[in-house]
């Protein structure tokens, strides 16, 4: 019989509907049940595209003997990390205090029946293996510490919520009451910052692989932008360097998939050979944002293959019907790991001509040794077309043609194994950030397609998680449900506000990225301290309301934020917005100061505040006003804002309000200062600081 999850929305918890285990979602229901009968609560958080999660989940949770363990002493409660991030955020943070590293996913928990949490780990085999107990073991032993030390425990309970109180930031007595001090202590932070964020990051970088730090290497698509920023505004040519060649590196290596586009999660080399196969949404915006900036900066055609080839995939594969972007794709297929992506070198010469298999297998390296667990190929760009082309024997246009005849006959090929599973649920922030890339990169490129993309899931986004003026966090199956996250609002008003660039302004999008905007402040933000709750004041209490500014596998909230709000403020000649954001910066400010290189997004908004952005606002004939707005996307101004207003827009604020005209005009603005406006593109583009245009 199904158990208490077969109703839920979520793939993840659907895949555990069938267990023997006594499952309950996060609930009341699940938490009252706890404090009648005393028992602890077993909590188990995870996610649809997780290889270790399925891995214990059958050797665990489908397994008989275990499931009466977990049912006898427990009161079991299965969390999806991306439908609930507050959850997974708490008892994260909770794991690294007991354990003293951090966690991962699987999460295993062991809670209070007040929620309080008191022992944990991550994978836990069924047996012991590893250096790890064995579950069925670790069971019976939290069970008998329960039982017959009980006091003890719940002491513990209260001790570890009290420390995970301490990681909420909170501004000392009397910080901010000299707005005058506040206000230079920040413009020296923001001085300093980026700088610092380089050196931090440059001692690590990997100069010959590209990325910082050793295996697994991770995207870190925050600190990559952070750092090129800097680059470029400090003339860092070795910074610069640093970032350009992890982006091509990662483009090179395997983490990208070279038939079907998109990257995986992280390396579990320092090569970038051989990802963890699971590809998600929230890597992929963001990186498909980045590496167009990286064509701005470079014109590698690499980086615009790359772009193509992303956007194709997440049209193709990641976008619902309805305009949504779907969550993320499974590692494994058929049981396995990575056993839809990686190849047997026999087959592949099997469906490849002589000339076409020796310079396919040059260039992706099937003549190497196997590099997938001594047994597979997994492709990556082994040698330049030039040298693959010369292996082979061939000129290297005809060895391009073959390439390309190749990678469609191995597309195909692989488009009729079974396909690794798809997480379809709608996520609010992931499509986000997809809608961001998407816009941006359409941009950059002058692809339509690619924009239409993007809107589409926008106006999705509104039609089905947008309800009187609240978001909600996630949409599956007809059903949207939850209470919204801090994430969810600035990361949706940054895509906003990168859409309404995509044509002539539509005043809707703007009144749309005000009422985000005046949500996050009502809602989320802190009165007392500044900066900005995970959870909404009306949120359901749970044993601690999170407020972090740090970067993880994605931007910090809290960074987003004020970065956004910032934008916003300056865009509608708004204060609030702009009083916001600074109040998030100082709450964050000497976490900032002390681990520069953990606050990436935060570092960016100090350095907008210091030295705000540009904001276009292109008026006159639509024709010209068309190519301005091509010639400057082609040019690498991050921050900056150009904006065309259709003639016969009425109603927007005196910030944005410009006059007509019948010529093509821009009116340029840095903060509260305005240039007279300008009528040609070349002094446009001098006074931007892009003083050459891409042809």
């Amino acid at each position: 019989m199904p158990n208490r999850l077969a109703g839920e929305t979520s793939p993840y918890l659907l895949q555990h509907a069938d267990n023997p285990v006594d499952w309950h979602p996060w609930g009341e229901e699940a938490l009252a049940l706890a404090r009648s009968t005393g028992r602890p609560i077993l909590l188990s958080v995870g996610y649809s595209a997780c290889h270790w999660c399925h891995v214990m989940a059958h050797e665990c949770f489908e397994d008989d003997e275990t499931a009466a363990l977990m049912n006898r002493w427990f009161v079991n409660v299965k969390v999806d990390r991306e439908e609930r991030p507050d959850i997974d955020q708490i008892y994260q943070v909770a794991h690294q205090l007991i354990a003293g590293r951090p966690g991962g996913w699987p999460l295993t928990m062991f809670l209070t029946p007040g929620g309080k949490p008191f022992f944990g780990g991550t994978y836990f085999p069924k047996r012991s293996r590893y250096n790890l107990p064995g579950f069925d073991e670790l069971l019976q032993r939290v069970a008998q510490v329960w039982a017959g030390q009980r006091e003890q425990v719940l002491a513990q309970g209260d001790e570890l919520v009290r420390h995970l109180a301490e990681t909420v930031p909170q501004r000392g007595d009397g910080a901010g009451r000299d707005e005058h001090a506040a206000g230079d202590a920040l413009d020296a932070l923001a001085r300093a910052a980026p700088r610092g964020l380089r050196d931090a990051l440059m001692p690590s970088y990997d100069a010959t692989h590209g990325g910082f730090g050793g295996a697994p290497k991770f995207p870190q698509p925050s600190s990559l932008d952070a750092l090129l920023r800097h680059a470029v505004a400090a003339d860092d040519a070795q910074a610069c360097d640093a970032v350009i060649s992890t982006l091509r590196h990662m483009a090179e290596g395997g983490l990208y998939d070279h038939l079907g586009g998109g990257f995986c999660r992280y390396s579990t080399d320092a090569q970038w050979l051989i990802p963890h196969f699971e590809k998600m949404l929230y890597d992929n915006g963001p990186l498909l944002r980045l590496y167009a900036e990286a064509w701005q900066l470079t014109g590698d055609a690499l980086f615009r293959q790359v772009c193509e080839e992303t956007a194709a995939w997440l049209i193709r594969e990641m976008q619902s019907p309805a305009g949504g972007y779907y969550s993320s794709l499974d590692a494994d297929s058929e049981g396995e790991e990575g056993r839809f992506y990686v190849w047997q070198r026999d087959e592949v010469r099997r469906m490849l001509d002589d000339a076409q298999f020796a310079v396919f297998a040059a260039r992706y390296g099937l003549d190497e040794p196997a590099n997938f667990e001594g047994r597979a190929w997994h492709l990556h760009l082994s040698a330049p077309l030039d040298a693959a082309a010369a292996r082979a024997g061939l000129p290297p246009d005809r060895a391009a043609a073959l390439l390309a005849d190749a990678r469609a006959r191995l597309s195909a090929r692989r488009e009729a194994r079974m396909r690794p599973g798809r997480d379809d649920k709608v996520l609010t922030s992931w499509n986000a950030m997809a809608i961001d890339g998407m816009a941006f990169a359409a941009r950059v490129f002058g692809e339509p397609r690619w924009a239409q993309s993007a809107r589409r899931a926008l106006d999705f986004v509104r039609a089905e998680l947008w309800r009187d003026g609240r978001l909600l966090a996630t949409h599956k199956d007809g059903r949207s449900h939850l209470n919204a996250y801090l994430d969810d609002y600035a990361f949706l008003l940054g895509a906003v506000l990168e859409l309404m660039q995509a044509g002539p302004l539509r005043p809707d999008d703007l009144h749309f990225a005000r009422g985000l905007a005046d949500a996050l402040l009502a809602q989320f933000e802190d009165p007392r301290d500044g900066g900005f709750f995970f959870t909404s004041h009306d949120h359901e209490a749970l044993v601690l309301r999170p407020k972090s500014g740090h970067d993880g596998a994605t931007a910090s909230g809290n960074g987003v934020a004020a970065l956004q709000l910032q934008r916003l403020g300056h865009l509608v000649g708004d204060v609030r917005y702009l009083q916001a954001a600074e109040r998030t910066l100082a709450l964050f400010a000497p976490e900032i100061g002390r681990v520069t290189h953990a606050f990436a997004t935060l570092v960016s908004a100090l350095a907008e505040r210091a030295s705000p952005p540009a904001i276009v606002v292109l008026t006159g004939p639509d024709d010209p006003l068309r190519g301005w707005r091509a010639a400057l996307a082609r040019r690498y101004l991050p921050g900056a804002w150009v904006g065309q207003l259709p003639a016969d827009v009425a109603g927007l604020p005196p910030a944005l309000a410009r006059p007509a005209g019948t010529v093509a005009q821009a009116w340029v603005c840095r903060g509260p200062q305005c240039l007279a406006p300008i009528g040609d593109l070349e002094r446009l583009a001098a006074a931007l600081g892009a003083a050459t245009l891409r042809a």
